[in-house]
């Protein structure tokens, strides 16, 4: 059985105003065993959507390779636009060792309530995913019904948006789900009508395209 655990803190600090909310990174993140163009930090893997995403939403020329320099430029981005990360899942056990969420056993979460606590700035959590079983959403709702609360529908309409009242701070914070950035979720998005009505219209128009237009709502 491999230990899957968390190779990075949250990252958060002073004035953050968002948070990312994801589960974990591939295990070689974990293990050291890097590949070539991954970077050594949240979201880092060379197969992952997010970076490349945020890169053409704020035009941001980011390096993707094994370097310090493309690790610092992600950190400067991030606290320039009072984004944080926050992924909620602080280690799991696999049969398999692969990056499927649905593989994860024995979970252990992180307390989001007491990071929300501690930087009580924060607004809004996006989430790197949704409802769908050992989603952030998923663990989220988990972790609330933990401490009694549960989230208030807002928009049920893709991407979902909810909200919630932190039981200390008494503040109101909203979480957004939204689609996934890994290749997994292609499929999810071919099958949202706006997408394939602006497939329709575009046949050159992509999946990656279809999130950088939901992400650049939120972020």
């Amino acid at each position: 059985m491999f230990l899957h655990t968390h190779p990075y803190n949250p990252f958060l600090f002073k004035g953050v105003t968002k948070l990312i909310v994801g589960t974990l990174p591939p295990p070689r993140f974990t293990t050291g065993a890097l590949k070539e163009g991954d970077v050594n930090f949240c979201y880092g893997s060379r197969d992952g959507q997010l970076w490349p995403i945020l890169n053409e939403i704020f035009k941001l020329e980011l390096l993707f390779e094994t370097s310090e320099k493309a690790i610092a430029q992600r950190k400067e981005f991030l606290m320039q636009k009072k984004i944080g990360i926050c992924d909620i899942v602080a280690s799991a056990e696999r049969e398999k060792v692969d990056a499927s969420d649905l593989g994860m056993q024995n979970i252990k979460l992180r307390n989001l309530l007491y990071y929300l606590e501690k930087y009580p700035s924060v607004k809004t959590l996006l989430f790197t995913g949704g409802n769908s079983k050992n989603g952030p959403e998923y663990f989220f709702r988990r972790h609330l019904k933990e401490h009694g609360l549960r989230l208030t529908v807002k928009s049920d309409q893709v991407p979902r948006i909810h909200e919630f009242v932190h039981p200390k701070t008494e503040l109101s914070i909203t979480t957004v789900s939204l689609i996934a950035p890994s290749g997994a979720a292609n499929r999810a998005v071919g099958s949202i009508p706006e997408y394939q009505k602006l497939k329709t219209a575009d046949p050159n128009f992509s999946t990656v395209d279809y999130r950088v237009m939901q992400y650049a709502k939120y972020f």
